[in-house]
């Protein structure tokens, strides 16, 4: 596990910002929070520096995509040796479905996040890309139904 970065109120307001537009502007960001806007460059660059930012993605609509059916598929691998993992997880994010992978801890081994156009599609996924893998004792597919984001990732307090 990585160290903690000690992140003054200033810092997380800006984070909060971010996580909800990474797009906005120094200048914007800056006069949100009120400092200059070099101040708050320098802020953006060491929590980038220090790990804290790790980028910026793009979100996509799936379903404009074609790909309106999104499933959890939960993975069983065995035997859960190292020297699978790692072929496994590189063929799974390969897949133009796959939108996430988890290693997990307990009776499922992975959780994988999948975005296909239809139920056609997800069935010949899990036969041809999941279960016919020497390496997969199971799969289980849960559908999504809807999703809702969250509030921004921000560390713990002192009281929670």
């Amino acid at each position: 596990m990585s160290e903690s970065v000690h992140l003054d109120p200033t810092d997380l307001q800006i984070l909060r910002l971010l996580q909800n537009d990474a797009r906005t502007t120094y200048r914007d960001l800056a006069a949100e929070v009120g400092i200059a806007a070099s101040t708050c460059l320098d802020r953006v660059a060491r929590m980038r520096r220090s790990g804290i930012i790790l980028g910026n993605r793009l979100r996509l609509d799936p379903a404009k995509l074609g790909r309106g059916l999104e499933a959890l598929l939960l993975v069983q691998v065995r035997p859960h040796r190292r020297e699978l993992i790692g072929p496994f997880v590189e063929r799974v994010r390969s897949l133009p479905a796959s939108r996430a992978v988890f290693h997990l801890t307990g009776p499922d081994d992975y959780l994988v996040h999948v975005a296909v156009a239809d139920p056609g599609e997800l069935q010949r996924l899990v036969l041809d890309e999941f279960t016919s893998r020497r390496e997969v004792a199971r799969v289980e597919t849960r559908l999504i139904f809807q999703e809702w984001d969250c509030g921004p990732l921000l560390p713990p307090t002192a009281a929670g």
